[in-house]
């Protein structure tokens, strides 16, 4: 066996793994769009929970303010009550003392009432203000929720659509990685593992690496395209391939 692997050319080692790099890059990409999706549904479910926390306490304040208009509105009745009781007692007293003393607590009870319907007017705009944040909340809560009725129904759609296509990927994976001696199948999983975009193998475009596009020299790329031996990026260290794999690799086959 370990004859038959020394007489693979450099060429089909390197065509394997280019191969193995358009599986699992397939991967990657439907992993990250399966990656993405139930983040935003999570960020919508929390979104509309907070927005029912905010929509709860804007609720809470309001009816605090509703008590405290009813509180004043029986204060000035208590009020009122004692004007009509201290102006009939005035019909009835004895000198001027009481008589004064008597319209010293009407004017107080004036000056309660006056109170007490400026604290009901200016309590009424805090309420029109909290009203305005309310229905503004609750607006934001159903939009949201309709956005999470939508988000929901692709995550489904995405999940049942691409789990046959992972599956199908992930047993081709399995089969391409057996081509590939365990040498530089070492290496590939290291390198993979090493960069977010998972790639290890990429060819070159523009005199720049696929990986980090760091440049490479005219004399490197002809080697490149000579594929006898192989070739890393001295930037990022990725294994480097001939572009005109990307035209005679295709992971359907």
């Amino acid at each position: 066996m370990a004859r038959v692997k020394e007489l693979i050319s450099v060429e089909e080692k390197l065509r394997r793994l280019y191969h193995l790099q358009l599986i699992d890059s397939k991967i990657d990409e439907i992993k990250t769009l399966q990656g993405e999706l139930p983040i935003e549904v999570k960020d919508l479910e929390d979104e509309i929970e907070g927005l029912g926390v905010r929509i709860g306490n804007l609720e809470n304040e309001i009816g605090q303010y509703n008590t405290y208009i009813n509180n004043n509105r029986t204060a000035i009745s208590e009020a009122e009550a004692l004007i009509k009781r201290y102006s009939a007692q005035q019909m009835n007293v004895k000198n001027n003392r009481e008589y004064d003393a008597l319209s010293k607590e009407i004017e107080m009870q004036h000056l309660e009432i006056e109170l007490s319907n400026k604290k009901i007017r200016d309590t009424r705009r805090e309420i029109g203000m909290k009203d305005m944040y309310l229905q503004d909340a609750v607006k934001k809560r159903e939009s949201r929720k309709a956005d999470l009725v939508v988000k929901k129904k692709e995550l489904k759609e995405i999940t049942e659509q691409t789990r046959k296509d992972e599956i199908a990927l992930g047993k081709k994976s399995k089969e391409a990685a057996k081509l590939v001696e365990k040498r530089l199948s070492i290496a590939y999983h290291r390198i993979r593992n090493n960069y977010r975009n998972g790639l290890a193998v990429v060819t070159f475009s523009r005199d720049s690496c696929g990986g980090c596009f760091g440049k490479i020299p005219p004399q490197v790329q002809l080697e490149i395209g000579q594929r006898k031996k192989m070739i890393l990026c001295e930037h990022c260290g990725r294994i480097l391939v001939d572009p005109k794999f990307e035209e005679e690799i295709d992971i359907n086959e």
